[in-house]
């Protein structure tokens, strides 16, 4: 029993004593791997299948008869985006479609441009709610009303090139086991520096992380301002659940829980609004964060088994990278704390900056990774590589804003209580600019 406590007391020491160390490789390895991982991935899906595909200008390859395809587009406060949205749907290429639009209880003038534009255009029906429901209620309520099989949802305001609808549909009709596609969301808003990174986000980031998730076997969420959806596949699920705050990371797990396959198009071109204040950018992220634990706590007991075996890696990755968060925060903590008081040597967090070996490595696969998905990306969006001077802000930025976010999210996650219904705030829209393709 004395030596089986001695070994104890010996492991625990041993671990004080590395635990510093241990935590600041955690904190930097962590983003090297999964640069590694999205760079190799990505590379692996442009070879594979991205290469071969046409352009977003080409004409899609449709069946001679085309399936009527339903348009969903719930709204709240989109007075200011309503109609363009509307255009770009109406001058859409896919010559089989009808529109819901559904007034999700706006307090803004969107449903007097709503019955104006139903009035005008007989492919629109208008759904009015007397008051706020939710996102996912207004899809809800938008799919009843459908008589398509196939749906692509799209936020308010965002505009979608000519050819959008047919690219995302394509796929829904080329393989009868995918339940959703998840479109490719370019930036409108630009004319800042928050707007100027998130175009390298979207690009460099959000967009290989999809392409890698792709080739590994399941994507972690659809797209929530433009996806395509099989309605047979949405049947079996349930639809939408109303009190989750990203009903979209919520409806692509229970989609490949139950076997469905869930494409990334990336010809699928989408030109959305993104927050360009610090404020506005916050609230997002915590939301994104927050929605992606609550799914984390709706699946933690029950996705263990070996038919879902697959999903096992997105579980994974989320539960890493609250990890990364949690590390670099307590990182932060032990390194201020180390200002006012004397650390004992295992706490001891003597700098916040990586080595500078490991400094130099992390960077350049940082930049490896912007101009590798610059250049894929390329195809679809000209003029991307002048905007790498902005990119390379992106870790110093958004990498402690994500972890940030990620702890809000977390706790915000924790608290919420659970049967409450998630409703719609207006967001931060930026400032508006249309960039051609």
């Amino acid at each position: 029993m004395d030596s089986f406590l001695a070994s104890i007391t010996i492991t625990l020491i041993v671990a004080a004593a590395t635990a510093g160390s241990v935590l600041l490789s955690f904190v930097f390895l962590y983003p090297f791997f999964m640069s590694f991982l999205w760079i190799t991935g990505g590379v692996y899906y442009w070879w594979h299948w991205e290469r071969k595909m046409p352009r977003p200008d080409d004409v899609p390859p449709l069946p001679p008869d085309p399936p009527l395809v339903s348009i969903l587009v719930p709204c709240f406060n989109e007075g200011d985006n309503v109609d363009d949205t509307i255009e770009s749907l109406l001058g859409q290429s896919y010559p089989n479609f009808e529109i819901i639009a559904v007034n999700d209880g706006s307090r803004d003038d969107t449903r007097e441009r709503l019955d104006r534009l139903a009035a005008a255009h007989p492919r629109l029906r208008v759904v009015h709610f007397a008051a706020n429901q939710g996102k996912a209620m207004a899809l809800n309520m938008a799919t009843l009303a459908a008589k398509g099989e196939y749906l692509v949802c799209l936020d308010g305001d965002a505009i979608l090139h000519p050819h959008c609808v047919s690219w995302m549909v394509l796929p829904l009709l080329q393989h009868p086991r995918v339940g959703a596609v998840t479109g490719n969301p370019r930036i409108r808003t630009r004319s800042t520096v928050l707007g100027r990174v998130q175009v390298g986000e979207f690009s460099s980031i959000i967009g290989l992380i999809k392409r890698a998730q792709r080739s590994y076997g399941r994507i972690y969420t659809v797209s929530g301002v433009i996806a395509a959806f099989r309605k047979s596949a949405l049947h079996r699920i349930g639809y939408w659940v109303t009190n989750m705050i990203t009903e979209d990371i919520d409806v692509s797990w229970r989609l490949q829980c139950d076997a469905w396959a869930i494409h990334y198009q990336p010809t699928a071109l989408c030109w959305i609004l993104m927050p360009e204040t610090l404020g506005g950018l916050w609230r997002q992220r915590v939301r994104w964060a927050q929605g992606g634990t609550e799914v984390f706590l709706r699946y933690i007991r029950s996705i263990w088994r070996w038919r879902l075996r697959r999903m096992w890696p997105l579980l994974i990755e989320f539960s890493l990278s609250t990890a990364w968060a949690f590390a670099l925060a307590l990182a932060f903590f032990l390194w201020a704390l180390g200002k006012f008081v004397d650390m004992p040597e295992g706490l001891n967090v003597p700098t916040i900056f990586p080595p500078a070996f490991w400094g130099l490595m992390l960077a350049a696969v940082c930049i490896l990774q912007f101009v590798t998905a610059l250049l894929i990306e390329r195809r679809y969006e000209s003029g991307l590589l002048r905007e790498l001077p902005w990119i390379i802000w992106y870790p110093l930025a958004f990498w402690l804003l994500s972890a940030l976010t990620a702890l809000a999210g977390f706790f915000k996650a924790i608290l919420r209580r659970r049967n409450t219904r998630a409703v719609w705030v207006s967001p931060d829209r930026g400032v508006r600019t249309f960039v051609k393709h």
